[in-house]
């Protein structure tokens, strides 16, 4: 079968690579579909690497898609050949102390898509998954929107982590596509008071589009005091999604005492700074986000029977043969891109 791979740094290649194993008996074959060209996807490309993560070429790549059941193993039971399926990406072991505590995401021996020294990539026509990482889609469902399902629930957890209260004032630094699906889940939670910062004015206009209520570009003036005429107590909760230090500087000058600052984005760097005398002086409470906790099922929910328009995020569509272009288009932030998809079948 064929699969996506890079070879060096920005250079992807379509190659002959080996038929995955039969599924195990709680085991799914899987004919991938769509997959989404994720921001950590690009840190990889760019640089081989992202933190201790580095890369050993050639590396499969990917890990947001939809796909098509083609085989079942004999105990599987909540799917079947034909369905289509949202696939979440991480395989945790279940028994480890996070596994117990309820802690998957942080599994001691966790198993991710596309993550070096881990599972291949799912940028190939086939791949196998346990059971329990195949989210069955309903018949309206599109593909491209069941790939969607898994940067959709990092923002449901990105939210349910800063636990905004009715009424409170919220920013959000970066209108990428993890930015703007935490603005559209707020939003459905009929959170008002959201602003938004991004420096591309396409990704503001659409931050606006989506409810944002104030936009603006951090590197034309001080967000803070831009603002401050609208929100002279400053934010009772920051959520940094672009892992930039300037954001993160801003971020503190943003929020009020007693504040939450969530810290989403992927930094390209080892190491980002902490202004702590402001942190401590405010007392700020600073929660980190490792990707997602069991949020596949409620992000599936929100597309299905809420209607969440995730849709509005895609903007290029790209076949398999062409998955180079898509991550140089995404890399370099042309066309307007927000959010690449490639369709393998």
């Amino acid at each position: 079968m064929q699969a996506i791979v890079m070879t060096a740094p920005k250079k992807l290649e379509l190659r002959e690579v080996p038929e995955p194993a039969a599924p195990g008996a709680h085991e799914v074959l899987l004919a991938v579909e769509s997959v989404g060209v994720c921001g950590s996807d690009v840190h990889y490309y760019n640089d081989g690497r992202v933190g201790d993560q580095i890369i050993t070429f050639p590396y499969a790549i990917g890990h947001e898609c939809s796909a098509t059941v083609l085989a079942v193993g004999n105990a599987v039971t909540q799917v079947k050949v034909g369905d289509h399926v949202a696939v979440e990406p991480a395989v945790s072991c279940g028994a480890c102390d996070q596994c117990r505590a309820g802690r998957r995401h942080t599994c001691r021996k966790l198993q991710f898509l596309g993550t070096p020294g881990q599972l291949a990539g799912c940028l190939r026509e086939r791949l196998v998954m346990p059971e329990r990482c195949c989210l069955p889609l309903a018949p309206q469902t599109t593909l491209d929107q069941g790939a969607l399902v898994e940067p959709l629930s990092i923002a449901v957890y990105a939210a349910q982590l800063g636990a905004p209260r009715p009424g409170q004032s919220i920013a959000i630094l970066g209108a990428g596509p993890i930015g703007l699906s935490i603005l559209l889940c707020l939003r459905h939670a009929k959170h008002e008071r959201i602003y938004v910062t991004e420096p591309l004015a396409y990704r503001r206009q659409k931050a606006e589009q989506l409810g944002a209520i104030r936009t603006h570009d951090p590197f034309a003036a001080d967000c803070a005091q831009v603002w401050q005429k609208d929100e002279p107590l400053g934010f009772d909760l920051v959520l940094e999604c672009c892992g930039q230090q300037t954001a993160v500087d801003e971020a503190l000058r943003l929020l009020k005492p007693g504040g939450t600052l969530v810290l989403v984005g992927i930094p390209t760097v080892d190491q980002l700074t902490l202004n702590i005398a402001v942190a401590r002086r405010k007392e700020i409470t600073i929660r980190n986000v490792r990707r997602q906790n069991e949020c596949v099922e409620e992000a599936v929910k929100l597309i299905e029977h809420d209607g969440l328009p995730m849709h509005q995020l895609q903007t290029h569509t790209f076949p398999f043969a062409r998955s180079a272009e898509a991550f140089d288009l995404v890399a370099n932030y042309r066309d307007g891109v927000i959010k690449a998809m490639i369709h393998v079948r």
